[in-house]
Parts: C-alpha cells; structure tokens; sequence
C-alpha cells in the first residue's frame, strides 16, 4: 500500500446465490429471472442512497446474462464467480487503496476487498463478519451457492481455483462471526471450533458489545473489515434480505456494534451486501412497457 485511496468498489454480483435458495425464498413473489438478479438492484439503490463519496468509484463488470452459470466443483456459477474475483482484484490493484467500501451484491464481494488488505495488514487485520449466517461452506457441502463459502475461503478452505487467486487469508482465529443465529449445516459448530472461529449470537449482543470487543483487543488487530449482511436484521422489523430471517439483532443494536468496533478499531474496510430491495423491484416490474421509458 503506498496511498491514502479510499475505494468505492460497486459490485453487483447476483450469480453467488443457488437457484433452489432464490426460488424458495423469492418466488412466486417474482419470477425467477428477476428474483435472482435482486442483488444487482439492491447494489444501484445502495449508490443512490449513501453519501457521496470522496475518492474513486471502480465498478465491477456483471453481465446479467446466464452465462458462466453451471454446476462446477460443487459450486453453482463458478465460472461467473471466478471472471468476477479476478476483475476486482484487479482493480483493488489499480487502485492500491488504503480502505475499501463495498456495495454488493451477494456476499462473495467481501472476498477480494478484505483478502486485499489482509495482505497489506497482516496480523494487524481483524475480520468482524455480521451476517446471520456463517458462510462457511464449501463444493463439499450440499448448498451450492458461492455466497454461502466466502468465510471459508478468506480462511484458506475451500476451492483451490479460488484460494489461488487470492493474495491473502486471514487465520480463523481472527474472525468473528456476528450476530450469526442459523449454523445452516449441522457440521458448521463442531468445523468452526475447530478452525477456531469466533461465534457472537444475537442474543450476546443485545445490550452491549462487551464480549465481541473483549475479543477484538485479544487478537491484537489494530484495523477492522466489517461485513455487513443485512439479513442480520430481525425480519420482524424489516425484512431486508433474500430470506426472511427472524430473531436476529435490531436496527439499534445493529447501529451499536458497528459504532463500538469503529471506536475500538481503524475500519479499514466496509461491505453492504445481500440488500434486495422488493419494493422497487415491483415497482421496476409495475413500469415496465411504459411508454417513453424506452
């Protein structure tokens, strides 16, 4: 790292989500073809939404074809999945940021940011990976949605096709699982001792963030990477991701522990991923065949 940049990287990757999972949990509420490309609407109302930002925006190329979509080494999409990392990681290189803001996407955008600034930081990186699920699969494991891996590749599992792009990954012992509430795999608790992952529930956070930043000075890290899944949030509230997950953390308690690891760590890097906004994506559906809209 030899500059200050801070990156925007845009990246509206959709092809990271198994189809069976995008036509239990999306449809008939929209037909397929639409359902599973939610992630790239999501990704253009994060842009429009968020502050201006001060610094480059790269945007990663996504076709929104089917190409590059078959079942390869366990992996649903491999061939997209592979073309996307290798045009992020090259521009993080252009660019040589010193912080990286990701919009996604499903959660496969995380990998090339946060592998990036690992090999930058080193041990001085933690992992804080808010999501409420563990995404610790692997072509072994029967969902094969990439999103759903992307945990076990940053810690050096998983597909060699993919680890071999990386520049870096980070030991487990210095990645937290936030706010996880749903293991997904009934193997998932037993590998994640085993790795050494740390495991913060919902319900350890619901009044403070003591525990997670006890852990967080423990590893020594001076910088953080935040991955933020909004599926996190308790549908009961509002329903923000693909699935309709309950019981998870509050908007509030959500809100808290980002502002506590950023007063305890540097944030070097931020993911918003898995947004599927379906307001507007009737509303994209509603218009469509409109005159003048071309």
């Amino acid at each position: 790292m030899t500059s200050d940049t801070h990156l925007r990287l845009v990246w509206p990757e959709w092809q990271g989500a198994a189809t069976e999972s995008v036509q239990q949990l999306a449809t008939p509420e929209f037909p397929l073809d639409v359902a599973r490309r939610g992630y790239t609407v999501g990704t253009r109302v994060l842009e429009a939404i968020l502050p201006a930002h001060d610094g480059p925006t790269a945007v990663v190329p996504v076709p929104l074809d089917d190409a590059g979509l078959e079942l390869r080494d366990g992996i649903e999409a491999k061939t997209a999945v592979l073309a996307q990392l290798d045009a992020a990681l090259a521009l993080v290189r252009e660019h040589d940021p010193a912080r990286i803001t990701t919009l996604g996407g499903d959660c496969g955008v995380s990998l090339a940011p946060f592998s990036a600034l690992t090999d930058t930081h080193g041990d001085d990186l933690a992992v804080l990976w808010i999501d409420s699920h563990p995404d610790m699969g692997t072509g072994e494991s029967a969902y094969p949605g990439y999103h759903a891996m992307v945990v076990s590749a940053l810690t050096g599992h998983g597909d060699a096709d993919i680890l071999a792009r990386l520049p870096a990954t980070i030991p487990a012992s210095r990645v937290a699982l936030v706010g996880m509430r749903d293991w997904t795999d009934a193997a998932h608790p037993a590998i994640a001792a085993e790795w050494g992952l740390a495991v913060f529930p919902p319900d350890v956070l619901r009044t403070d963030s003591t525990a997670l930043l006890d852990w967080l000075r423990a590893t020594g890290a001076t910088k953080a990477a935040i991955h933020f899944d909004v599926d996190t949030i308790d549908a009961d509230e509002v329903r923000l991701g693909l699935g309709d997950d309950r019981g998870g953390l509050t908007s509030a308690q959500a809100r808290r522990v980002v502002a506590d690891i950023d007063a305890h760590a540097e944030v070097v890097a931020l993911t918003i991923a898995e947004y599927v906004p379906r307001q507007v994506m009737h509303l994209q559906r509603l218009l469509a065949g409109f005159p003048l809209l071309g």
